[in-house]
């Protein structure tokens, strides 16, 4: 967009009553073409990822839950496929779950020993175990802590998470998620209370049926809230466990890096190339556009063909501000990458956010590079405008994109090599309309034309030089007594000339253009006749008048 700001900077003042869409889309016409074309015909050139670009804890436990997502490392995934089978003798005779369980029949013999999951204190006689709060064999198969590379029996036996509870209670949770089962304890409740009720109304009970009492009852003493604090609790702990080691460690830096990196070339290259294409495109339509009527589809082709070498001459010529195009992509496409990787620490992002994402930061980069380093040179106003310009573009695509996904979820989109043009061709359409009609109204109406002019006149150094620079223009139009839209008129003829000169190919060419400039500015040619001839007389002699 950076040729565009320049031109947007030429005084450029459309009348109400010339047609809008011929005055507005040639001011307009490369903004919304570069953003159609890098948005819409370039992006296959990044690898947006359901779910980021790097592996993070939430999205490798959301694989085989969401059929989109999926490993972004091999290795992580080898490592995952490599973990090997639960072995619960391997969790319940680790020595820290030895040790841990001795120091807990050490309290209750004591008397001061508590039940975590009804909150009473446990007789010296009872039955006691150590519950998994997160059960071991959760921890084994969990991908997040096989990402963050710790040993499951490490986390598994340790202070947060081994919890002392009756026998009864424990064996009955077995390796159930605590969610599920206490709402299985829910749903079972009237029935246990019955039953209790039932048992305790008999005179007498069997030694199985003392049994089954004394288990429904410590059962029945469970108490829910207390129960989900202490997973709560033991979660949190593991949970800030593998957050340090697995965001802290150098694979994970490593990954993002690379990713960043390899987002912001994908970007960079679509932002060149786009730049390329439209300087292709204009040079191409100025072809065209000059062809005189009656040319058959030869000479178009043609101008077309002559077009397509201009504007690629004229991207070499313009290498800075593809290099500088370069460096805006990366920026924002490496931006964009660390973005989407924080966001999947803690939600998935889906593909077409991705895209979104990373055609915010492309405006915002853009806009941010008029407002802090103005490289054109524009008054504050005018700063503001183009900026607004810019991220009133970057809007559009997102709207665009918004319409392409609601197409995707159309049978519409489902058929065999018909849907994504369909799709692309709806999402481009409906940019370019909104691009146009935002673009109209920040040039037509006049209270946006007010702010501008208003803050144009906001003191600064860009505005000091200008204002200098039209007194000194107007002192010497003056002291000259020139014409001064004479003098811009022949000027913009000099122009005109000499960029034609520039861009001849031949001798031929370019004595043409010679020949049309002394009749433009109607200077009498020193030579009468055919040029060689007359110089071919020795008695001739060239009279410049």
């Amino acid at each position: 967009m950076g040729s565009f700001v320049a031109e947007l900077n030429n005084g450029f003042s459309p009348e109400p009553e010339e047609n809008v869409f011929a005055s507005i889309w040639n001011e307009y016409e490369r903004v919304i073409m570069q953003s159609l074309i890098t948005s819409f015909g370039l992006d296959f050139l990044v690898h947006d990822q359901h779910g980021g670009d790097v592996d993070t804890i939430h999205s490798v436990r959301e694989i085989g839950k969401d059929p989109n997502m999926a490993y972004k490392s091999t290795s992580n995934q080898t490592a995952y496929a490599n973990r090997g089978e639960y072995n619960t003798y391997e969790y319940h005779q680790d020595p820290r779950y030895i040790a841990i369980n001795k120091r807990v029949s050490e309290s209750k013999k004591s008397g001061s020993l508590t039940d975590e999951y009804t909150g009473k204190k446990v007789a010296k006689n009872a039955n006691i175990d150590l519950d998994h709060a997160i059960s071991a064999k959760e921890i084994h198969e969990d991908p997040g802590r096989i990402l963050a590379g710790l040993n499951g029996t490490d986390l598994a036996n340790c202070d947060d998470n081994l919890k002392p509870t009756d026998r009864s209670i424990n064996r009955s949770m077995q390796d159930k998620d605590m969610e599920d089962y206490l709402q299985k304890w829910e749903t079972e409740r009237p029935h246990r209370q019955s039953r209790i009720s039932e048992l305790k109304s008999k005179g007498s009970l069997s030694d199985k049926e003392r049994k089954e009492l004394a288990k429904l009852e410590k059962l029945e003493q469970i108490d829910p809230d207390k129960m989900r604090a202490e997973n709560k609790k033991a979660r949190a702990a593991y949970e800030a466990k593998l957050a340090k080691a697995y965001y802290t460690s150098p694979e994970f830096l490593k990954d993002t890096a690379v990713a960043a990196g390899s987002r912001g070339a994908e970007m960079g290259m679509r932002q060149a190339m786009g730049f390329v294409f439209v300087e292709i495109w204009m040079s191409s339509k100025n072809e065209i556009q000059s062809l005189p009527a009656g040319n058959d589809l030869k000479d178009m082709l043609e101008a077309v063909g002559r077009g397509v070498k201009k504007g690629v001459e004229n991207a070499k010529v313009k290498y800075k501000e593809i290099l500088a195009k370069f460096g805006e992509g990366f920026f924002a496409g490496a931006l964009a990458s660390l973005t989407t990787t924080i966001c999947n620490i803690f939600f998935t992002t889906a593909k077409n956010l991705v895209k979104c994402i990373r055609q915010i930061y492309a405006s915002v980069v853009e806009a941010g590079k008029i407002l802090l380093f103005n490289p054109d040179n524009l008054m504050f106003g005018d700063r503001i405008k183009t900026s607004t310009i810019i991220l009133a573009t970057g809007a559009s695509v997102l709207v665009g994109t918004a319409v392409g996904e609601l197409i995707n979820k159309t049978p519409i989109a489902a058929i065999p090599g018909v849907g994504p043009f369909v799709t692309a061709f709806c999402s481009s359409l409906i940019s370019g309309l909104i691009s146009c009609t935002l673009l109209i109204f920040l040039d037509r109406s006049k209270f946006m034309n007010k702010v501008v002019s208003a803050l144009n006149r906001i003191p600064s150094e860009v505005n000091n030089y200008r204002e200098i620079a039209d007194a000194l223009e107007r002192l010497a139009a003056k002291l000259e007594n020139l014409d001064i839209a004479k003098f811009r008129a022949e000027t913009e003829k000099y122009r005109n000339i000499a960029i034609k000169i520039g861009t001849a190919e031949s001798e031929q060419e370019l004595n043409d253009l010679l020949l049309s400039a002394y009749r433009v500015f109607d200077i009498k040619i020193p030579w009468e006749g055919d040029f060689d001839s007359f110089m071919g007389n020795r008695a001739n002699r060239l009279v410049f008048e």
